[in-house]
């Protein structure tokens, strides 16, 4: 296997504080690390896990290792690798390949690194992995049983693909889990992105409009969260159902053109591209505010910002400033990267126990169940979905009612 390609190995101590603190905080994957310990159910084989490198991933792939695997991590965007846990990993054993702040080639570079070891299982996130194993670096495939995706853009992706015939092993839909998006998605990305906006701006939110820009479980996340902190929230949606739901929720919705003129903060979480771009930023007030909590930096579109700009300036880390040639300032929160992992710390470790516990145990059933699936997206087993579920009631000491022989006699049956 090819050395470790890190920035600096002399943050390692930092690195291994922050995994051992999410550690603590993260009770359903130590239960599943004494599990795996215990069982070996990866002995033998090599997995490559390429998700945002910071301390709750290096936990998961720590689990992974002590199942048995040998595993080789990168990360999923060049802006939210910590270099401090990449360093603590490499300490503890594990191959790491990625820095942040990454240029292009040295991210693809990465990425191709940790699959040098022709893994017999992936976990992504965002489907780089897979568009390099079907694209430039087939050769790297041929040990692969199998994978999980981790996100909504990657999950787009994959079931692209499988619609097209080109899929060519196995993939586990970790995103649309229960116990995933309704709680990852929604909870997760609702308090993260706020965390980093308000860490990078240090701006008050409460009186201001705020204009979340896709009405999916991320973005009810944000703007439910949006609203506890006191904001006049905007939604803007191109489908009919969530437009309503925000309507339900209490928010008001409006077409781009014109929430651009009124928004203080702008929001993306579509997963799609040009959500925001030149004739927005046209109209838009002077100091706007522009994040990104999408997996891809094409949401705000950045191309036509760079063109209409007079000038670029660095107002402050992780905000480049873009004046208008009337003056105007528009303000860009970590270069339209995911804000709540280039400009934060990510997903709280308490909802990434439940994410990364799906991650885990679905590596295991691929493991476990590879010879009889073919090359399609499949979702989380409910079986698993579930088991996750109760072990995170558990984890609080919550019990909940079970239905009497009588209850389900009549759920099932029509007579009475």
């Amino acid at each position: 296997m090819k050395p470790s390609v890190i920035r600096d190995i002399n943050l390692a101590e930092s690195g291994k504080k922050k995994i051992e603190w999410v550690r603590k905080n993260m009770p359903l994957l130590r239960t599943l690390e004494d599990d795996f310990t215990k069982n070996q159910y990866f002995k033998g084989m090599r997995i490559t896990v390429s998700v945002h490198l910071e301390a709750k991933t290096a936990y998961l792939s720590k689990v992974l290792a002590a199942g048995g695997a040998e595993v080789a991590v990168t990360g999923s965007n060049p802006l939210s690798t910590q270099d401090d846990v990449a360093a603590g990993l490499v300490k503890d054993g594990l191959n790491v390949y990625a820095w942040y702040n990454s240029t292009a080639e040295e991210y693809e570079q990465h990425l191709t690194d940790s699959l040098e070891i022709k893994p017999d299982i992936i976990i992504d996130d965002g489907g780089d992995l897979i568009h390099l194993l079907h694209t430039t670096r087939q050769d790297l495939m041929v040990n692969l049983k199998g994978g999980c995706e981790e996100t909504t853009t990657g999950v787009l992706r994959l079931k692209a693909m499988e619609n097209e015939g080109v899929l060519k092993f196995p993939m586990i839909s970790v995103n649309d889990a229960f116990c995933k998006y309704l709680f990852d998605n929604r909870y997760g990305t609702g308090q993260s992105v706020w965390d980093g906006i308000m860490r990078t701006t240090n701006l008050i939110v409460s009186g201001k409009n705020v204009v979340v820009i896709g009405y999916g479980w991320c973005g009810k996340g944000v703007a439910m969260r949006a609203k506890g902190l006191g904001a006049n929230v905007i939604v803007s949606e191109v489908d009919s159902i969530k437009a309503i739901e925000a309507v339900m929720d209490g928010f008001r919705v409006m077409k781009m053109s014109e929430a651009a003129r009124i928004g203080d903060f702008f929001v993306t979480v579509t997963g799609c591209n040009k959500v925001i771009s030149g004739e927005h930023y046209k109209v838009m007030k002077d100091g706007a505010i522009m994040a990104n909590a999408g997996h891809f930096d094409v949401e705000i579109w950045k191309p036509e910002l760079e063109e209409l700009a007079v000038e670029k300036k660095e107002q402050r880390k992780n905000i480049m400033g873009y004046r208008m040639p009337d003056g105007r300032w528009i303000n860009l929160l970590a270069e339209g990267r995911l804000v709540n992992l280039a400009a934060g710390d990510g997903h709280p470790a308490e909802i990434m126990d439940m994410s990364f516990a799906l991650q885990a145990l679905s590596a295991k059933y691929v493991a476990e169940n590879y010879r009889n699936l073919g090359p399609k997206v499949y979702r989380v087993p409910d079986e698993i979905d579930r088991y996750v579920a109760k072990l995170k009631l558990r984890s609080w000491d919550i019990e909940i009612d079970k239905l009497t022989e009588e209850q389900k006699k009549y759920l099932s049956g029509w007579g009475e």
